[in-house]
């Protein structure tokens, strides 16, 4: 196992950079486009069900079906990065629709109505009082959106692209255990600190949640 760490740094740096590049840009992407599609499903009650059903399909698609369906309906080479992109985002803006339209959701009534009598307009209103409130449901939706594509960029390496998951593929082709041993901690660790990132985010962020815990205790 240190020899093949020794021989082989620059190829586990290269495959844990693109896996985390593969990884990450998704959940950017599925951040800025399922915010406004969440907010839309709240605010206009008629596209609820039809949303969050339509994103719940797209969660169910198998991952490889996706990343093979992709290259086929955007017009690119299957072998590019850009597939797997694109089928990660897919499956992050699917999740987070409905975490966004629940945390929104969950926000009490009262609340908006009294920042309304406030003078608060619609905008100012979702952005000082509702996005606030609900960020503690929306984190944790996060959470399970980020692990799940770390997770899931391994899969890539069925058809070449996959970070890490090219690690699996090699030593399953030479029935040679090391990089597949690393190519698993690699990617638990990646995903713990990911996951600790958000975590600590979170913290930062919302504050009174605790303070709320120290409370309830």
């Amino acid at each position: 196992m240190i020899q093949y760490l020794q021989n082989n740094v620059a190829v586990i740096q290269a495959a844990l950079s693109q896996h985390v590049f593969l990884a990450l840009v998704p959940v950017l992407i599925g951040i800025v486009v399922s915010l406004p599609i969440g907010y839309l499903a709240v605010r206009f009650g008629f596209l609820y069900h039809p949303l969050l059903n339509l994103s719940g399909i797209l969660y169910a698609v198998p991952s490889i079906a996706l990343i093979v369906l992709v290259p086929t309906i955007v017009g690119i080479q299957i072998l590019s990065p850009l597939n797997i992109i694109i089928a990660l985002s897919v499956y992050t803006i699917a999740l987070l629709v409905r975490v966004v339209a629940d945390g929104l959701k969950s926000v009490d009534p009262l609340v908006t109505e009294a920042a309304s009598a406030m003078g608060y307009r619609r905008l100012r209103r979702l952005v000082s009082v509702e996005l606030p409130i609900s960020l503690p449901v929306m984190l944790a939706g996060l959470r399970v959106a980020t692990v799940a594509n770390v997770s899931l960029v391994s899969v890539g390496a069925l058809i070449g692209v996959g970070g890490l998951g090219a690690l699996f593929t090699r030593g399953q082709q030479l029935n040679y255990t090391p990089p597949i041993v690393v190519g698993i901690v690699l990617s638990v660790l990646l995903a713990a600190v990911c996951d600790g990132i958000i975590v600590l985010v979170q913290r930062r962020v919302t504050p009174w949640t605790r303070v709320a815990g120290r409370i309830a205790a």
